[in-house]
């Protein structure tokens, strides 16, 4: 995450009528809070809601998408969901990072599906109280992460230092086996989304799009798009596979962005694996 973020020219207003989780996902809230009273769990999800929107006011917070909606717990939804824990039984050790982490309950569900907590981390560019790893800071500084040229080797399993001691990125350069990145890509403009590609929402065709609501612009690429920049401008042809569908969201993006009625939104899902 970096100060490259967009500035909305108009802040919706929260609304609790939003608020609608479905039964796995009280059931996920109850596990890891501890408050098992519904209209408890409720109130202290919308202060966290609140206390986050007065700090950046996105989409994901106000419509409570951090808990449900068209993200629900993103990376339990990814195809290769499975695949990362193939990685973990394969490699000692192997460290699981977060960009973009926000609340950090993407992290919080891989350990709860038997991750172990000492070997995940995050990091976003608001600090944040997850228990595990995390690292605070700009993505695209180079005190958070120095610029690296892709590597090709198997990565090493030998922690250079505990991950909760860590102020940077840099040091588990060749040492991270999976990499989640859901919530990041779409908050920037072609270019930089290339340049933090390089570092560590989609369309038909690739173009902006403009949400009326918050008079914000959003870089979109298409499957093909983002498949060649992955394969050939970050990555050496061959050296890695790359997965990517265009799924249709279930939510009205009206909704969602305050787009017109009847436009239809896209995200893109996808996976980068290295052969």
């Amino acid at each position: 995450m970096t100060s490259n973020l967009p500035v909305f020219n108009k802040i919706p207003p929260l609304d609790e009528g939003l608020y609608d989780l479905k039964q796995e996902e009280v059931g996920f809230f109850k596990t890891l809070t501890g408050i098992q009273d519904d209209d408890e769990l409720k109130r202290h999800i919308i202060d966290v809601q609140t206390k986050a929107y007065q700090v950046m006011c996105y989409a994901c917070i106000r419509h409570f998408n951090f808990a449900r909606g068209f993200s629900r717990l993103k990376i339990f939804r990814l195809p290769a969901y499975k695949e990362i824990f193939q990685l973990r039984d394969k490699y000692n050790d192997a460290i699981l990072l977060d960009v973009g982490c926000c609340f950090g309950n993407d992290l919080r569900k891989a350990v709860l599906d038997g991750w172990p907590a000492e070997n995940v981390i995050g990091t976003d560019i608001e600090t944040n109280t997850f228990p595990a790893g995390f690292v605070g800071g700009d993505i695209f500084k180079n005190e958070t992460i120095e610029p690296s040229k892709p590597l090709y080797a198997d990565p090493s399993t030998v922690r250079p230092v505990n991950l909760k001691d860590l102020r940077s990125l840099t040091p588990l350069q060749g040492h991270v086996s999976v990499i989640h990145a859901s919530s990041v890509f779409h908050l920037f403009n072609e270019e930089l989304q290339t340049t933090l590609a390089k570092r560590h929402c989609g369309l038909v065709e690739k173009g902006w799009r403009s949400f009326s609501l918050t008079q914000w612009r959003m870089f979109c690429h298409s499957p093909e798009t983002w498949k060649a920049l992955w394969e050939g401008q970050v990555f050496k042809e061959g050296s890695i596979r790359v997965e990517v569908v265009l799924d249709p969201l279930e939510i009205s993006p009206l909704e969602i962005f305050g787009e017109e009625k009847g436009t239809k939104c896209y995200l893109l899902v996808w996976s980068v694996t290295r052969l």
